[in-house]
C-alpha cells in the first residue's frame, strides 16, 4: 500500500511538471543550484538544561538537586573538595582508604551491607573522593541508612584492609609489564616532578607502608560536610531533599580541612627523550606530552578544545588518525588530549606503534604540531568538529547526573551561572582565529616530553636525533631515573663463559648432568585462591604438569614420548610432535636447559653489565632455533640467573614474558630458585613458591601415561 501510495504522489509530480514545462525551464536551475549546497547552520541557541536547586545546610555542606520523574529512582552522591594530597612514603593510601570505608561499619560487617544493599535492589560504594547510592524511591529511606552508616561509622576492618591491600600489590605486579600503566607513571614524573601530587607513583614498597592507620588519618581529617556536595538525582522534589538532606546529613560535624600547596611545574626547555625499558617488545607506547596552564571555565577551554580536535581529539578524521592510521597504517589510533585542571593541566598525544615505525611515528607526531602552526584547519573541518562537540554535547544532556555535575562545577570553579547554557553559542562562534590563538598557547612542539615505552635496544639509538641535547633518559616502570650507563664486561667474558659460570653456581655440570629427573611441588597464588602446582619431569621425553584448586585439576599437560595430551577443566585434547603445544613444552622437559646449548645450537652472546632489581647483572642474548631470541640475566656477584624476557605467541599476539627467579636453596648438592614470578604471560602475575623439591625420584610408567 505504501509503494501504491509513493506512485501517486510521483504521478502527480510528474504531471504538474508537464503542465508547466516552460515556467520549470528557467527555474530547474534555481533548483538545481539550490540543492546542490547544504543549508547554512543557523544561529546557535542558548541550551535550557534541566532545572536544579541548591541550598546549604548549617553544617557547610551544598545541596544540589536534579529532578528526573521518567523513572521512579534516585541517586545520592557525596563529593569531597580536597585538594590534590601529596602521599610521600605511603602513596596509595588515600585509595585504599577510600575503598574500605565500604567494607565495614561499628554496626555492619561487609557482608551484613552488601546483603542489605542487595535486598533492596540498590547499588552502594564508597571511594577516596566521596560515597555514591543508588536505589528505587521506595527504598530511599533504607538506603540513605545504610549510606551514612557507612560515612558516619566507617570501622575500617583489619581483615579487609589486608584483603584490599593484596588486591593492590597484585595489580602493581602486573602493571610493571604494562606499557600504557608504564608510561602513565613516568609521565606524571616528568611532567610534574616527583615532589608534586601529579607526579607521585604508587609502588609496592610505599603500598607496603601502609597501615590502617593511615586510612582512619585521611578519613578523620578530610571527610567533613564543608568539604563536600551532596548531590541528589532522581524522582524526588526539592522539598523532598531538603527534607531528607536535614534528616540524614545534618548532623555530620563540620570542621578545619588541611590545605595543600603544590610546587611550581615548568614545561621542557627543548626535546626530551625519554624511554621507558620494556625488554622484547615488539610495539612502543608513544606519548608526546607536557604540562599546561588550562584552568576550568577559562575562555581559553572552548577554543583549545576544537583545536585539540582537529588535531587528534574525539573526531576519527583527526589530523593524528588520518596521517599515523589511514595515510602511514602505523598503527590502529593515534590521538590527543588537551585536559583542565585548577592547579595544572597537560597536553598529550600517543599511539601504540610497531617497533621498526617508532621514529617514523615520533617523526610524524612532530610535523603534525608543527603543522597547526603553518597550517590553519579549513572552514569544512572546523565545522565538523564543531558539529561533532555539540553532538557530544547535546546528547549527554540526556543524562540527568550531567545537569548536576554541570551544577558542581559551576560552584566548584565559580562558573557563570549561565556557562553551560550558553555554551553552544560559544561554541559556535569559536573561528580560525580563536583556534590559531589556542594553537600559538598550547601547542609547543619544540619543547616536549617525547616518553617511549618500548625495547631500548630496538629503539633507542633511532630516537636519539630526536633530544635536543643528545643524551636520551631512561625511567623504570615506576618512574624512577635509571642510570643506563653500560658497563663494560671485563677481558675475556663471553655468553659461553657466563653459562658455564652459571652451571658451576649451580652445582657444577658433573653433578647437574647426573640429575636425570625431578618432582616439583608448589603453591601459587590465583584470582584470589592458593592453587597446588605439581611438575614431574624426566629427561629427554616425559612431562607431567598438573594445576589444581581445592583438590580439583584444573589444568593438566603430559608429554611421553612424541604425543601428548593437554586440558583444562577436564577437557583434554591429544597433542603430538610438530603441533605448537607440544613443540613449545618439550623443552621444558630439559632440567638445565644450559647444558644442552651445544648440542641443540644455541648461541649466547654476552652484551654488557646491567643493574636488575638492583643487582649487576651480565645480559645475556640467547638464540635458540627458528631465530628465538631470549634475554637472559646473571648475577655478577652469584653467577646464577636472575632474570629471563622472551616474546611468546598468544593467540596470535606476541607478548613479552618476564620471569624473575629467587631464592636459590641447595637440594642434594643443587642450587635451585624456590620463588619463580611470571609477568606477562597472564593478565595478572603468576607468583609460585616452591615447596618440595625431589631429584631423581623413581617415577612409574603410570605417572607419564597419556590417554
Amino acid at each position: 500500500m505504501r509503494k501504491l501510495y509513493v506512485l501517486l504522489i510521483a504521478g502527480f509530480l510528474f504531471s504538474q511538471c508537464t503542465k508547466k514545462a516552460a515556467e520549470s525551464i528557467s527555474t530547474s536551475t534555481k533548483t538545481e543550484a539550490f540543492r546542490s549546497m547544504a543549508p547554512e547552520a543557523g544561529p546557535a541557541r542558548n541550551v535550557k538544561l534541566g532545572e536544579y536547586t541548591s541550598f546549604d545546610l548549617s553544617n557547610g555542606l551544598k545541596v544540589i538537586v536534579v529532578e528526573n520523574h521518567k523513572l521512579p529512582r534516585v541517586s545520592y552522591q557525596v563529593s569531597l573538595l580536597n585538594d590534590a594530597i601529596k602521599e610521600g612514603e605511603k602513596a596509595g593510601y588515600i585509595s585504599i582508604a577510600g575503598d574500605l570505608l565500604a567494607r565495614g561499619t561499628t554496626t555492619k560487617s561487609k557482608q551484613e551491607i552488601d546483603a542489605a544493599v542487595d535486598y533492596i535492589g540498590a547499588s552502594l560504594n564508597s571511594s577516596s573522593s566521596g560515597v555514591f547510592a543508588s536505589s528505587l524511591k521506595k527504598h530511599a529511606g533504607q538506603l540513605l541508612n545504610l549510606m551514612t552508616d557507612v560515612l558516619f561509622n566507617p570501622s575500617f576492618p583489619a581483615e579487609e584492609f589486608d584483603k584490599i591491600k593484596k588486591q593492590t600489590l597484585s595489580g602493581l605486579a602486573t602493571s610493571k609489564t604494562d606499557a600504557e600503566a608504564i608510561s602513565a607513571n613516568i609521565s606524571g614524573v616528568v611532567n610534574f616532578g616527583s615532589n608534586h601530587a601529579f607526579g607521585e607513583v604508587v609502588t609496592e614498597k610505599t603500598i607496603k607502608n601502609v597501615d590502617v592507620a593511615d586510612c582512619k588519618s585521611y578519613y578523620d581529617q578530610y571527610f567533613k560536610p564543608n568539604n563536600a556536595y551532596l548531590i541528589i538525582v532522581g524522582d524526588i522534589t526539592a522539598a523532598e531533599a531538603k527534607s531528607q538532606a536535614e534528616q540524614y546529613f545534618s548532623k555530620w560535624k563540620s570542621g578545619s580541612v588541611p590545605t595543600e600547596t603544590q610546587p611550581e611545574v615548568s614545561g621542557p626547555k627543548g626535546r626530551r627523550v625519554i624511554i621507558g625499558n620494556k625488554d622484547g617488545a615488539v610495539q612502543s607506547v608513544i606519548n608526546v606530552t607536557y604540562p599546561v596552564d588550562l584552568k576550568p571555565g577559562s575562555p581559553d577551554v572552548i577554543p583549545a578544545t576544537v583545536m585539540n580536535s582537529v588535531l587528534g581529539g574525539g573526531v576519527f578524521s583527526g589530523r593524528l588518525m588520518q596521517n599515523l592510521r589511514e595515510d602511514k597504517a602505523y598503527t590502529y589510533g593515534a590521538r590527543s588530549n588537551l585536559s583542565t585542571n585548577e592547579i595544572k593541566a597537560t597536553f598529550s598525544a600517543g599511539a601504540s606503534v610497531r617497533n621498526e615505525v617508532t621514529d617514523s611515528s615520533v617523526m610524524q607526531f612532530l610535523y603534525e604540531l608543527e603543522r597547526m602552526h603553518t597550517e590553519p584547519p579549513s572552514a569544512e573541518m572546523l565545522q565538523l568538529v564543531k558539529n561533532s562537540l555539540s553532538g557530544s554535547f547535546a546528547r549527554s544532556l540526556e543524562s540527568p547526573q550531567t545537569i548536576a555535575n554541570f551544577a558542581r562545577n559551576i560552584y566548584k570553579y565559580n562558573l557563570p551561572k549561565d556557562y553551560y547554557e550558553t555554551y553552544l553559542s560559544k561554541l559556535d562562534a569559536v573561528d580560525q582565529t580563536a583556534v590559531s590563538n589556542a594553537v600559538k598557547k598550547y601547542i609547543h612542539p619544540n619543547d616536549i616530553n617525547i616518553i617511549v615505552v618500548g625495547n631500548k635496544e630496538a629503539i633507542a639509538d633511532k630516537l636519539l636525533p630526536f633530544d635536543t641535547d643528545g643524551e636520551i633518559e631512561y625511567y623504570d616502570a615506576f618512574g624512577m631515573k635509571l642510570d643506563m650507563n653500560k658497563t663494560a664486561l671485563p677481558d675475556g667474558v663471553t655468553g659461553m663463559s657466563i653459562i658455564n659460570d652459571y652451571i658451576e653456581a649451580l652445582g657444577g655440570k658433573e653433578k647437574l648432568v647426573k640429575v636425570k629427573a625431578l618432582q616439583t611441588t608448589g603453591s601459587m597464588s590465583l584470582m584470589g585462591q592458593n592453587a597446588t602446582v605439581s611438575v614431574k619431569q624426566a629427561e629427554p621425553d616425559k612431562l607431567a604438569l598438573v594445576m589444581s584448586l581445592n583438590g580439583m585439576a584444573v589444568m593438566e599437560q603430559k608429554i611421553n614420548g612424541d604425543k601428548g595430551i593437554q586440558g583444562q577443566m577436564g577437557q583434554k585434547k591429544a597433542i603430538a610432535k610438530g603441533d605448537p603445544a607440544y613443540d613449545a613444552t618439550i623443552d621444558k622437559v630439559m632440567i638445565f636447559e644450559q647444558l644442552h646449548y651445544a648440542d641443540k645450537g644455541v648461541k649466547a652472546e654476552a652484551t654488557d653489565i646491567e643493574n636488575i632489581n638492583g643487582e649487576n647483572c651480565y645480559k645475556v642474548v640467547v638464540t635458540k632455533a627458528g631465530d628465538k631470541k631470549e634475554t637472559h640475566y646473571y648475577s655478577v656477584k652469584s653467577n646464577l640467573l636472575m632474570k629471563t624476557v622472551s616474546v611468546e605467541n598468544q593467540g596470535g599476539q606476541s607478548v613479552t614474558v618476564t620471569t624473575d627467579y629467587k631464592d636459590y636453596k641447595e637440594v642434594d648438592g643443587v642450587m635451585f630458585p624456590f620463588n619463580t614470578v611470571v609477568t606477562g604471560a597472564a593478565p595478572f602475575e603468576l607468583n609460585t613458591v616452591i615447596s618440595e623439591i625431589k631429584v631423581n625420584p623413581q617415577f612409574t610408567a603410570e605417572d607419564f601415561k597419556v590417554e
